[in-house]
């Protein structure tokens, strides 16, 4: 399996991820405590049955994570040369215990490299949803993807 090269990707086109998560106190606990995060938010339920939420939020860095990776099988496996950044991230409604995530991902955009003539520049968008359809995670990035070898054109 692998990703799409860069002259495969069509600015436009919406991808629906088959992948879904459900995302557990496990992972909210490991990846806090991972990135010493000690943030209460994410990890005391005293402390948040007190705030806006009533409960612990999960860390929106696991989310931007997690939403960032569904496309990867699909769109991006072994033909991505790296992050170039990323322009937007939006958090519309908190992630908790137990939810279960989706991710769908629209091309933006994209263009050859000017200083590389291997590769050329996607603008990814993914967004995430939770099992209610509610959206969770909106990120916007920019990828280097590989260009397809010489050896796969001439077989096309």
């Amino acid at each position: 399996m692998r990703g799409l090269y860069f002259e495969e990707f069509e600015v436009g086109k919406h991808y629906k991820h088959a992948m879904t998560r459900t995302v557990t106190e496990m992972d909210n606990v490991m990846f806090t405590s991972l990135t010493m995060n000690i943030q209460p938010l994410h990890l005391d339920e005293e402390f948040c049955k007190g705030t806006i939420h009533g409960q612990r939020v999960f860390n929106s860095l696991f989310t931007v994570a997690l939403i960032g990776a569904f496309h990867v099988p699909e769109l991006t496996m072994g033909t991505t040369l790296g992050n170039l950044g990323y322009d937007e991230i939006r958090f519309p409604h908190p992630v908790f215990h137990g939810d279960t995530l989706r991710a769908e991902t629209t091309i933006l955009d994209k263009r050859e490299s000017k200083s590389r003539d291997d590769s050329g520049i996607v603008w990814f968008e993914h967004r995430g949803y939770n099992q209610k359809d509610e959206l969770v995670c909106l990120l916007k990035r920019v990828g280097l993807m590989a260009k397809m070898p010489a050896e796969l054109k001439e077989g096309a």
